[in-house]
């Protein structure tokens, strides 16, 4: 008969602990970062140190998110300069001496802007991107280039320049794109806030997986002059951020008209939606939230639970959900793409228009086999190819039924958004294909769309709703969500890249363990390791031993009782084995029982009785 000992694994380990308590730039919100600022607490330059800290431990190394592409070498400088100001004559607004980062496909004129492909590795425009120039007008310390799908032609986040960044909360899969290193950069706390780029999804879908906010702003509101180009009828250009209050501080800065950008002549006439100003503005008492059926019913039910929680708590505040379909919405989307219309007039003319004279077209690029084979299809595609006019007529003209078909269901039922999952499956593993993003509903539109994070599944994944609004309601979609926001707090860091300690990473933490019981002795070493998400183990039978050891296991005690029922979730050794080592990608709840002294190791053996209590490690 095969009996059973427990032996109890009681580990404590404080995860990022300051023994200083020290102002820490982790999850810090821009609003925490003036506040500090004027106090006294801390400098812009220190700030600078500290986000440089956490990209050093963080981003090369440890998880190795790989999300930054360049340092900007002036960041300590202009934030010194920026200190010196505020001594002098105070902040010029919310975003004086925060340090924020950048897609590498917005223009910088000090620092080279890739698109992340070798093509354009030297590549300096010779003009800033306006909503850049809005920034550093601002006070705003440019602290880094985050990378991106190659020419944002994605949703992976690979590239020729950089390879392939990782998502900070399953590091074996992918951020999201085409703003992907935007995305991981931000929820692992390397600037305050960060910029992206949205032609179909690349700021939604990269929010979504990264457990942020992110908003496509309605078409228009803002210039998306000096950021190269995918397709500039569907490209938009806004921020990434961990609160809505984050997000509402930029979008205040860098909306409005701009006589570079055509697309933006709408905002002569319209007033500044003062987004910060408008967050608590909107009731959730009568609010109408319409369901896209299509978009539920093709979701992946680790997608969907969330996302139905978040539903389900609008509902008990007294909004009203209502089921709607839009009347041939697949093929309105279908006909309405432009990317491959656009893509590479629009490249060639950015090339020529900033400057790039070693690259002056996609076809240079293409013939010298400058890319990554992920966007190898849709370049070569776009090489040689005229534009058919008739065909592209057609696209824009789908674009506007479909606008107006959207726009029906608004006003049919009265709705003040309309609801769907931003992507209707998980992150994927790196290497394979990304389905599932409701990208087209905005991009081919021009309507906004929000991005929030409603929480994270039971794979410890971020779950993005998405809430698509009317034209130029870009802060009612905001002031939409910040209820929500408010009472349920979805934002969770990321737990590989938790707060520094002095400067550092947290250490793996080791457990030795000598175990001898009625004849069954083995030795046994651990290493829990939170910034790559591994449990280490290795076990020795020793010479000694006289029983049969049959199994070596761990279980989490998931109750008060200690009397340890619980099924068992990893076993270290088997029949019949004198030794065995290996490593475990741990859960959400495996970490938390380490944190929290609820592992068990349950050895069970033919000689050995059940034990009376369990043994606690120290």
């Amino acid at each position: 008969m095969i009996r059973q000992i427990l032996l109890m694994c009681m580990l404590s380990f404080a995860l990022g602990a300051n023994a200083q308590n020290r102002f820490d730039v982790f999850e810090t919100s821009i609003a925490e970062l003036q506040q500090a600022l004027e106090a006294g607490q801390v400098t812009s330059v220190e700030l600078v140190q500290q986000y440089l800290a956490r990209i050093s431990a963080y981003d090369k190394q440890g998880p190795a998110l790989n999300s930054i592409l360049r340092l900007n070498p002036a960041a300590r400088d202009t934030a010194a300069a920026l200190d010196a100001e505020r001594r002098r004559s105070g902040p010029r607004s919310s975003l004086h001496g925060i340090p924020i980062l950048v897609k590498d496909n917005y223009n910088t004129m000090d620092l080279p802007t890739t698109g992340g492909s070798v093509a354009l590795a030297s590549f300096v425009p010779d003009e800033n991107a306006t909503q850049i120039d809005k920034l550093i007008a601002a006070g705003a310390i440019i602290l880094a280039k985050t990378t991106l799908h190659e020419y944002a032609y994605g949703i992976t986040t690979i590239a020729s320049l950089f390879g392939q960044t990782r998502n900070p909360y399953d590091y074996r899969r992918v951020p999201g794109g085409s703003s992907g290193g935007t995305g991981a950069a931000v929820a692992a706390s390397f600037g305050a806030i960060g910029l992206g780029s949205d032609t179909c999804g690349s700021i939604r879908i990269p929010a979504a997986f990264n457990n942020l906010f992110g908003l496509r702003p309605s078409k228009g509101l803002s210039s998306i002059y000096g950021v190269m180009p995918l397709s500039h009828t569907q490209d938009v250009a806004g921020p990434l951020a961990r609160s809505l209050d984050d997000l509402a501080i930029l979008l205040d800065i860098v909306v409005g008209y701009d006589p570079n950008d055509a697309a933006t002549e709408v905002m002569r006439n319209t007033a500044h939606p003062q987004f910060q100003r408008s967050l608590a503005s909107v009731p959730m008492d009568g609010l109408r939230l319409g369901k896209l059926t299509s978009a539920f019913d093709n979701s992946n039910m680790a997608v969907l639970r969330p996302i139905e929680e978040a539903l389900e708590w609008y509902e008990e505040q007294g909004a009203r959900l209502i089921e709607i379909a839009i009347p041939e919405l697949d093929t309105l989307l279908l006909a309405s793409a432009l990317i491959a219309h656009e893509f590479r007039v629009d490249i060639d003319q950015y090339l020529q228009q900033f400057g790039s004279d070693a690259i002056a077209s996609l076809a240079d690029i293409v013939d010298q086999g400058l890319y990554h084979q992920a966007v190898g299809g849709p370049l070569t595609n776009n090489r040689g190819t005229e534009r058919d006019d008739a065909a592209y007529a057609a696209a824009v003209e789908a674009r506007t039924e479909l606008r107006l078909a959207i726009e029906k269901v608004f006003l049919d039922h009265e709705l003040d958004a309309i609801v769907y999952p931003t992507v209707i499956e998980n992150q994927v593993f790196i290497g394979e294909p990304q389905p599932g993003s409701q990208c087209q509903l905005a991009a081919h539109s021009g309507l906004p769309a929000l991005s929030m994070p409603v929480g994270l599944n039971g794979r410890g994944l971020p779950i993005g709703l998405e809430l698509l609004g009317q034209q130029f309601q870009d802060a009612e979609l905001l002031a939409m969500a910040y209820p929500y926001e408010q009472a349920q707090r979805p934002r969770t860091a990321p737990s590989v890249t938790p707060a520094l300690d002095d400067g550092r990473a947290p250490e793996a933490q080791k457990v030795e363990l000598e175990f001898d019981r009625q004849g069954a002795v083995f030795a046994a070493g651990f290493e829990f390791d939170i910034v790559r998400n591994l449990f280490n183990y290795e076990l020795v039978i020793a010479t000694s031993n006289q029983a049969e050891i049959y199994a070596v296991t761990v279980v989490i005690d998931d109750s008060d009782t200690q009397e340890l029922n619980d099924p068992v979730v990893l076993n270290l050794l088997g029949p019949e084995m004198q030794a065995a080592a290996g490593e475990y990608f741990m859960t959400r709840a495996f970490r938390e029982a380490f944190v929290e002294g609820r592992l068990y190791l349950k050895v069970f053996a033919d000689q050995l009785p059940i034990s009376g209590a369990p043994q606690l490690i120290q």
